[in-house]
């Protein structure tokens, strides 16, 4: 069995800018829960839920940066990065039932609308959207180095489009005094968090119950380990995820069986290694080859 080494390190992650934007982020939410209760406004309050799935987000992603760099142990070889899968169910757990409170409260509130103090709802929505586009200057000079830091601006921005709601709302309602622009609004930013929401949680379970990662076919990657030189057929092909953009690769390959005697095995798995690392759209590089002689398959297969 043969296994490509390769760094853990992250290196090309800003995690100054990712805590920035973290900061802001986690500071607009606390004051938009405290406007929620002052101004009584829905939509400020489901903002700031926005904002918690955007400060999670961030959260997740500076820790991931960070835990990329600590090294595997002898107990955890693959070290602590799934502790970014295991926050991010809980995030969406909480999410869902903010998305559910929001409906039933919005419903309730084109009934009965609450009164809304629509002067401080548009401050707070002006000090939310100005953080935001803090961040989003932060946080766009690196969101092309890597999958982390484009997610991590993506979240940001997403945030804004709430913000902007809760001005709107406000606007509306000084102008119209059509209280139910808040609930209409709420409403918009709960769209917004729910399908992001149920994306959190399903590539959550995807990473927990080892599929195949998105953006790789599984029969594409065998045709390819079928085409190269000398190999004669592939059984036990798995393709699982360890973290995010860390996909890991097992199989085993039946090569003709004078490879064994001429020195050629090291080169074959080298060339298998190459291929998963260089011809797909998703990169693999942690590939664990087990070379067989022509008959090996039959013989597990007796057994």
């Amino acid at each position: 069995m043969t296994t490509r080494g390769h760094s853990h390190g992250s290196g090309a992650v800003n995690r100054r800018r990712l805590a920035i934007a973290f900061g802001l982020t986690a500071s607009v939410l606390v004051a938009e829960v405290i406007g929620a209760f002052i101004t009584g406004s829905l939509a400020l309050l489901v903002d700031a839920a926005h904002m918690l799935t955007d400060a999670g987000g961030l959260l997740i992603a500076l820790l991931a940066a960070r835990l990329m760099e600590h090294a595997a142990t002898s107990r955890r070889t693959w070290g602590l990065l799934r502790a970014e899968v295991i926050a991010a169910s809980a995030q969406a757990a909480i999410l869902l039932g903010v998305g559910l409170f929001v409906v039933v409260e919005a419903v309730q509130r084109f009934a009965e609308p609450a009164e809304i103090a629509s002067v401080e709802l548009l401050v707070f929505g002006i000090v939310g959207l100005v953080a935001n586009i803090i961040a989003i200057v932060v946080l766009s000079g690196g969101r092309g180095h890597n999958v982390n830091m484009r997610a991590a601006f993506l979240e940001v921005l997403n945030d804004a489009l709430g913000s902007v709601a809760v001005i709107v709302a406000a606007l509306v309602i000084m102008a119209t005094g059509f209280q139910q622009a808040d609930s209409i609004a709420a409403l918009l930013v709960g769209v917004l968090i729910i399908p992001r929401t149920v994306r959190l949680l399903r590539d959550a379970v995807d990473v927990l119950l080892e599929s195949v990662p998105r953006g790789i076919d599984l029969d594409d990657v065998r045709q390819h380990l079928l085409d190269e030189d000398h190999v004669v057929d592939v059984h036990d092909l798995h393709i699982t995820q360890i973290a995010t953009g860390l996909p890991v690769l097992t199989a085993h390959v039946i090569v003709e069986s004078e490879c064994f005697h001429d020195g050629h095995a090291p080169e074959i798995t080298r060339a298998l290694q190459e291929c998963v690392a260089e011809h797909f759209s998703v990169a693999i590089d942690h590939a664990t080859f087990q070379l067989e002689p022509v008959g090996a398959d039959r013989a597990h297969d007796l057994h």
